[in-house]
């Protein structure tokens, strides 16, 4: 999954709380008022991390 670093905590406590550890790569938030060209920049900074979370073994 992929959220923006403002949901991190709650991501936590609903995973242990429904005993599941999701693989999660987080974002800087806010998102919803960047340019194109931030929201490029942060999807290409998520982008090696989010391939090696759904590649990984």
């Amino acid at each position: 999954m992929i959220a923006t670093t403002a949901f991190e905590e709650a991501a936590k406590a609903q995973g242990k709380a429904l005993g599941f550890d999701p693989a999660i790569v987080y974002v800087p938030h806010p998102i919803q008022d960047r340019t194109d060209a931030e929201i490029r920049a942060i999807a290409d900074q998520a982008l090696v991390p989010v391939l090696e979370m759904i590649t990984a073994a």
